[in-house]
């Protein structure tokens, strides 16, 4: 158990636990999926097809996705912002390719089994990669929370569309 007799600490874990729960009711609200499936539903309207490759068709989707779900957290995250730098990065090399050179890992001694979790769990949140385990921790909630509003609005717009298929 911590010791919060300093008033200063309780404050300060109450700010911090208080921004962790105002992140996960934002993306808990009807009205928060209803904009996400209105952009959603936009960002395909204007999806350009040009190949019927399946893989190529299932990156567009995942980025557009992606990129409609950083759009809805305003870059107020760290995981949106690197979400939107990815695809920006991603356009851009598109355009201008460089030659890429072999980048060798260095040998690192083995770390410990938390350590280790931690890191992957960094990898995995985009952004994160250099992060206090406090922030990586809000972030990894804050994340969790998006994308599972962005399941619950995606599976809400493939019953809308097979709906329409089968009365057409």
């Amino acid at each position: 158990m911590e010791d919060f007799s300093s008033p200063l600490k309780s404050r300060k874990v109450r700010i911090e636990s208080s921004g962790i729960l105002e992140s996960r009711r934002r993306w808990e609200t009807e009205a928060e999926r209803q904009i996400y499936s209105s952009k959603l539903m936009d960002a395909f309207r204007h999806l350009r097809r040009a190949k019927s490759d399946a893989k190529s068709t299932k990156h567009v989707v995942r980025d557009t996705a992606n990129r409609v779900l950083a759009l809805s957290a305003r870059g107020k995250s760290r995981w949106s912002r690197a979400i939107l730098n990815r695809l920006r990065r991603r356009n851009f090399n598109k355009t201008h390719k460089k030659a890429s050179a072999a980048v060798r890992k260095p040998n690192r001694p083995p770390c410990r089994p938390f350590q280790r979790r931690v890191n992957v769990l960094s990898r995995l949140i985009p952004g994160c990669r250099k992060v206090s385990l406090l922030s990586l921790l809000e972030e990894t909630t804050d994340y969790i929370s998006a994308l599972q509003m962005q399941v619950k609005a995606m599976a809400s717009l493939t019953a809308v569309t097979a709906q329409i298929n089968v009365a057409t």
